[in-house]
């Protein structure tokens, strides 16, 4: 399965499937976006199932201990399948939720292939700057 197949069908998934407490991040800085705005200058609503697959994938990233991007690249994704499975979420928040959550698929995507500590390192720097995004845009009730 090519890299390209496995990126249109998670965000098909997204765009078709989807269906409350706030997190800071504490050292990685969020990344601005381009079309990622705040709900007139509020967070947006996610469903809480949504928001407890962004804790662990946060979580899994502050403890992560393996130096092999496949394995890492598994467990995330297993968060990722949950948060698209269980979004229920419509409209501008949905449209919104989609801008953060479509580089972080291809960051997973991208962290099964590295085999270079040093390049694992970088991927996953990233990866917990684009979750630390989500934090700053979304929240639940």
């Amino acid at each position: 399965m090519t890299i390209k197949y496995v990126i249109i069908t998670l965000l098909l998934a997204l765009t078709f499937g989807c269906k409350n407490e706030t997190v800071k991040p504490e050292i990685h800085s969020a990344i601005q976006l381009e079309g990622l705005a705040l709900n007139n200058n509020e967070k947006w609503i996610a469903n809480e199932e949504t928001h407890i697959g962004m804790k662990r994938i946060d979580s899994i990233l502050k403890n992560n201990t393996s130096t092999s991007g496949k394995v890492l690249g598994d467990v995330l994704s297993k968060q990722t399948s949950y948060i698209i499975k269980s979004c229920d979420m419509e409209g501008e928040a949905h449209d919104q939720l989609h801008v953060v959550l479509v580089p972080i698929l291809e960051e997973i995507t991208d962290i099964k292939d590295v085999e270079n500590t040093s390049e694992l390192e970088k991927k996953v720097t990233n990866l917990q700057r684009l979750t630390a995004t989500y934090f700053e845009y979304f929240k639940i009730n």
